[in-house]
């Protein structure tokens, strides 16, 4: 087979998005907020998505500062009829959705404990964000996503592939966040295109407590090869590069993003 008829794409540097409209969930903070500006920069209009008015506006102000569009909609992903109202003024104020990141997500100390110990309205509230937060933000923008074609990217976990003890709840949905990622694959292929990262331990205020333990922050650390915790902007590098069409024959995959965490 000649080199000419496998070179779909034109020569680029980077994910190019320009033109497209991507929403990204949790999109206000932390690794959320580090995906919506690097969609941004690639060339997306971008909705950054949370509960919270004033983080929406603040984001939103953000990327429209690195030269993108945006929308300041605050969206509870476990309210349903909130996620549709969200979907429906994307498409209606941007003409459609091409990307959506479903990066939202919860530990709270609370949904913590040894299974005999563990609070049912706790877990329950873990799973209701993290995994079928995701699956109704999923179901709500299908038509949008079939419509013109395009690229979930599901923003999953290390706990996603291994057990973490007393994290059960988080382990669990995230665990499933990666089967639905698979299976979401199966019946939108070849149109979208749905994958997922795995974060490992990345610097956010999330991980502050465990940064504060010297003594955990160097046994995490010391079994890590890369020999620290990961930035924001590498797991946004990863996300952008799954939405974007040079991972146009990737679906159904889990890019593990951890610096050789789970090599082992």
């Amino acid at each position: 087979m000649s080199a000419e008829s496998t070179d779909r794409r034109s020569p680029s540097v980077g994910p190019d998005l320009t033109g497209q409209v991507a929403v990204v969930t949790g999109g206000t903070r932390g690794i959320g907020r580090a995906i919506a500006e690097t969609l941004a920069v690639a060339g997306a209009d971008v909705v950054p998505v949370s509960r919270t008015e004033a983080d929406v506006a603040e984001a939103a102000d953000a990327v429209r500062e690195l030269g993108a569009d945006s929308l300041e909609v605050p969206t509870d992903v476990t309210d349903d009829s909130a996620v549709e109202a969200l979907v429906e003024r994307v498409v209606d104020d941007l003409g459609g959705i091409d990307v959506l990141v479903n990066n939202a997500g919860i530990n709270p100390v609370s949904a913590m404990g040894r299974p005999e110990t563990l609070d049912p309205d706790a877990f329950r509230q873990v799973t209701e964000v993290n995994l079928q937060g995701a699956v109704t933000c999923t179901a709500a923008a299908g038509e949008a996503l079939l419509d013109g074609g395009g690229a979930v990217v599901n923003v999953a976990s290390t706990a996603g592939i291994a057990g973490i003890k007393r994290q059960h709840g988080y382990v669990a949905s995230k665990h499933g966040l990666v089967g639905f990622t698979k299976s979401a694959a199966l019946d939108w292929a070849p149109e979208v295109r749905v994958n997922a990262v795995a974060p490992g331990y990345v610097d956010t205020d999330l991980t502050d407590p465990v940064q504060e333990n010297e003594e955990l922050y160097d046994r995490l650390t010391g079994r890590t090869p890369a020999g620290r915790f990961g930035e924001p902007a590498e797991v946004a590098d990863a996300v952008c590069f799954l939405a974007s069409d040079m991972a146009s024959f990737v679906m159904g995959e889990t890019l593990v993003v951890d610096g050789g965490f789970t090599v082992e």
